[in-house]
């Protein structure tokens, strides 16, 4: 990443970047991320690409690395959106869509209600929740939050698991067959 730091960042064209009070304003055709830079690293701004560099005596090639790397992300972000798939593995394991809320019904007695977080929208086809949204983080920690309510079980392989998850199977207890219980 040190390497990738050095080079400079070109603007998409569509997408503005401004300069604001310890952080950058990207905004694009999906929207608007808000970006905090650390003190640092600095970031300048021409007119067709960011540059990232070092505002100080100390020389973080690490940070500067991250940092290149997140605002090159964001810039994906804010033209294309992103979107993070989640697919619902189970007999009887569904999820539905009701008004501003996403209802899972994943083998509890009850149902698990949850709050779609304002800028994200949820779609479900079949067996599979698209989250989409433009602030990678939120759409991220969305999507984990929906997998931590019925995360994939080893043995039989239900629950909710990101789309294309691999889930290692273990194999179950086997009925001892031909064995007496001791007395």
């Amino acid at each position: 990443m040190a390497k990738q730091g050095k080079r400079p960042i070109g603007i998409p064209k569509g997408v503005n970047i401004s300069m604001e009070s310890g952080g950058l304003n990207i905004s694009g055709s999906q929207g608007t991320l808000n970006f905090a830079i650390p003190s640092s690293v600095s970031v300048t701004v021409e007119k067709d690409r960011v540059q990232v560099g070092f505002s100080g005596m100390e020389k973080p090639e690490n940070l500067r690395g991250l940092v290149h790397a997140l605002i090159r992300h964001r810039l994906k972000c804010v033209t294309e959106g992103i979107t993070k798939k989640l697919e619902v593995v189970g007999v009887g394991y569904q999820a539905e869509v009701k008004g501003k809320d996403l209802v899972l019904k994943v083998g509890f007695s009850h149902s698990v209600p949850m709050e779609v977080p304002e800028g994200l929208k949820v779609k479900i086809e079949k067996s599979i929740i698209a989250i989409t949204g433009i602030d990678p983080e939120k759409v991220g920690d969305f999507a984990a939050k929906v997998r931590a309510v019925r995360p994939p079980e080893p043995y039989g392989g239900k629950g909710i698991r990101y789309f294309g998850e691999y889930v290692r199977h273990k194999v179950g207890k086997t009925a001892g067959v031909g064995v007496t219980p001791s007395a």
